[in-house]
This record gives C-alpha cells, sequence and structure tokens, in this order.
C-alpha cells in the first residue's frame, strides 16, 4: 500500500497545534489552582496579623480545600485551632497529616509533636505522654522532654520526673540539680504522710547531695528533726544552710532561731544573725534578731533599737509601723487607729512575688501556684525588691 507523504506533512502542524493548545489549557488550569491556594493563604495570614483568628481559620480552610496536599497549611490550621482552644480539631488536622503516606520525615515528626502539644493542652495527660515518648531520638527529643516533664509534675509523678530530669540533665540541655532536689523532697514529704521518717531523712539527704546550694532540703530537714524532737541537730542543720545558701537567710532565719531557743542555742544564733543582717539587712533577719534579743542579757540595742537602725539604712515602712506599735504617742489615746492603717497599709509589702509571673502569696513557694515555675519566688518580700 503506498502511502501519501503530502497528508502527513499537512498533518504534523496541525498535531503541533493541538498540542499547543492543550499545553497552555493546562497551565492556565495550573496558574489558577496555584492562584487560589495562595490567595486564601495571603488572606488568612493577613486576619492573623489583624488578631482576627475566625476569618483566619475560614481563610485557611479554603486554602487547604484548595489544596490538600500542602503540609504548611494544615500546621498554620492546626496551630490555631490549639491557640482557640478547639482542641479536638487540632487533634484531627494532625491525625489527617501523620496519616498521610507521602508525608516526609520531618513533618511526620513536626506533626507529631503537634499532637502531642494538642493532648497536653486539652489534659489529655496519659495520650499526650505517648505522643511524646514517640519523639524519642528525633530533633524534637528535648522539647518532648520538657514538655512531658512538666507533665510529670502536674500529675505529681516525682520519680518518673526525676528520670526525665536526669535525661535532660545528662545531654547538657540546662542544669536540672535544682529541680531533682524538689523532686526528692516532695518525696520525703510524701514519705512523712506514710509514717516513713526514715526514708524522708534519706531522700532529704541525697537531696542535699545533690543540690548543696538549695536552700529547701536542709529547712525541711530540720524541720523533720524538730518534730522529731532534735532540736540540736535541727539547729545546726540550718545553720550549716546559711554558709551554703546566703541568699535564703530571710527563710531560714525565724527557724532558726526557734530552733535555738529549743536547743539553748540563742546566744550563737543571735551572733550569728546579726553578722549575716550588718551583711545584707532583711527584715526577715530583724524580727529574728529581735525575738532573740529579747530573751537575751543583752542591755543595748534593744529590740526596739533595731528597728530605727533599720531605718537609717533602708527606708521601710514595715519597720516603721514595728517601731511605732512600741512607741508611746502624744495622743496615745488615736495610736490604736493609726497602727490599725499602718498594719493594714504594710500587708501588701509582706508578701512574696514570683519572678517569673508576678504572682503575689503571703506565704513563699518553692514552685509558683500561678506559673509553675521553680525557685521563682525571691526570698525576700516584696517591699525589699
Amino acid at each position: 500500500m503506498n502511502f501519501d507523504l503530502s497528508w502527513i506533512l499537512l498533518g504534523l502542524p496541525f498535531a503541533f497545534v493541538l498540542g499547543w493548545i492543550a499545553s497552555r489549557m493546562d497551565i492556565r488550569q495550573l496558574r489558577f489552582e496555584n492562584q487560589q491556594a495562595p490567595k486564601a493563604y495571603f488572606k488568612g495570614l493577613n486576619f492573623l496579623l489583624n488578631e482576627q483568628q475566625d476569618e483566619a481559620i475560614d481563610a485557611f480552610i479554603e486554602a487547604v480545600q484548595n489544596d490538600p496536599d500542602t503540609s504548611e497549611l494544615h500546621f498554620a490550621l492546626g496551630n490555631l485551632f490549639r491557640r482557640r482552644g478547639e482542641y479536638e480539631r487540632a487533634v484531627r488536622v494532625h491525625e489527617h497529616l501523620l496519616s498521610r503516606g507521602d508525608l516526609s520525615l520531618a513533618d511526620r515528626q513536626r506533626a507529631q509533636h503537634a499532637l502531642a502539644l494538642d493532648y497536653l493542652k486539652a489534659g489529655l495527660l496519659d495520650r499526650a505522654e505517648a505522643a511524646l515518648l514517640k519523639l524519642e531520638g528525633t530533633p524534637f527529643e528535648a522539647q518532648a522532654r520538657l514538655s512531658l516533664l512538666a507533665s510529670y509534675e502536674r500529675s505529681r509523678d516525682w520519680p518518673q520526673a526525676a528520670l526525665v530530669a536526669q535525661k535532660l540533665d545528662a545531654s547538657k540541655k540546662g542544669n536540672f540539680q535544682g529541680r531533682l532536689a524538689h523532686y526528692l523532697c516532695e518525696k520525703a514529704a510524701t514519705s512523712i504522710t506514710q509514717q516513713r521518717p526514715e526514708d524522708a531523712v534519706a531522700a532529704l539527704n541525697e537531696a542535699i547531695a545533690t543540690a548543696p546550694e538549695a536552700a529547701r532540703p536542709r529547712l525541711d530537714l530540720a524541720r523533720l528533726l524538730s518534730n522529731q524532737g532534735n532540736a540540736q541537730a535541727a539547729y545546726a542543720t540550718l545553720a550549716m544552710a546559711i554558709d551554703a545558701s546566703p541568699s535564703a537567710i530571710p527563710l531560714i532565719a525565724s527557724p532558726l532561731a526557734e530552733y535555738a531557743f529549743s536547743a539553748g542555742q540563742t546566744t550563737d544564733a543571735l551572733q550569728l544573725l546579726r553578722t549575716n543582717y550588718e551583711a545584707a539587712p532583711s527584715l526577715d533577719v530583724l524580727d529574728a534578731i529581735v525575738l532573740l534579743q529579747a530573751s537575751s542579757d543583752a542591755a543595748s540595742p534593744t529590740p526596739r533599737d533595731w528597728y530605727v537602725r533599720h531605718l537609717e539604712r533602708e527606708p521601710s515602712l514595715v519597720a516603721a509601723a514595728k517601731w511605732i506599735a512600741g512607741e508611746k504617742l502624744e495622743h496615745e489615746q488615736f495610736h490604736p487607729q493609726v497602727q490599725r492603717a499602718l498594719d493594714h497599709a504594710v500587708k501588701p509589702l509582706t508578701r512574696y512575688r514570683c519572678a517569673a509571673c508576678g504572682f503575689e502569696a503571703k506565704q513563699h513557694f518553692w514552685q509558683c501556684p500561678g506559673c509553675q515555675t521553680w525557685d521563682s519566688y525571691p526570698a525576700r518580700r516584696v517591699e525589699e525588691l
């Protein structure tokens, strides 16, 4: 059979034209789809910058529908849901990401971390723990361990918290010796509640060895020894605490004076506190000195003279109120009203304030009740900060 080459020559340009038209149509469709997703994405970003989270979520959902394979949009949407407290929707987004077979290893690890944060925020601690443990050996390992640590602290699982803190300390992600000492103190408190004082003493001694500069283990140990009737050992423990933790002397002063009375060490305690007060004046140390001075044979300075001396060094409304309490005024009949007003005015000044979140409390906390930060309360009261 003979082929007419002229038909082939005529057909080649036609085929070329058809191919060109088809390619142009594909390019236009691709451009249209690519324009739709970025447009919705940038719209959502604009809403987010203007703190319009509802509109931002709607825009990101539209972007995800236009381009369901874009993992970044899913991450943005999941994070928005978590920030708004819609944890169930955030979990669904991140679980959808993890179910995709084409997800890269880096994005899979990132999605696993995001899912763990969703569970933590939702208070599902068991699921959060399981999700965080899967991040061992990944770039999110350190973050996962810190989250696990917070979770164990929240559930008061001190043995598990100690294990995680030891791993973090060994990996040089910070100094966790102080936290480990706190965990041992919490363990000791549990042992005391369960009538196991020997275990409590062992835990507190281990805490002192773990963090020699920490004040809490020695304070707790001294209290335990005092309750057992060993005032001499309790006093000696706090005397060593002053050398080990000079910044915590305001917390140590009052119980030191108390144990000094029981142990017959008032003279030594008075000398110790006076030496430290001269180096760093403090209201709590001053109160302990006044208490000890009142029971000593020393005639000068009198207890009230100490408050005048303090006012010469530090402008303190608290010290002034305590000095006036024992002073005879010209119009003594109005003294109770004046004293009551002064006592009311100084109350906020005698509180402790968290350095991390500003939460104020009448008593000193080792872990802030507001932000859960350890050792964020200075030993000094608000007036002295």
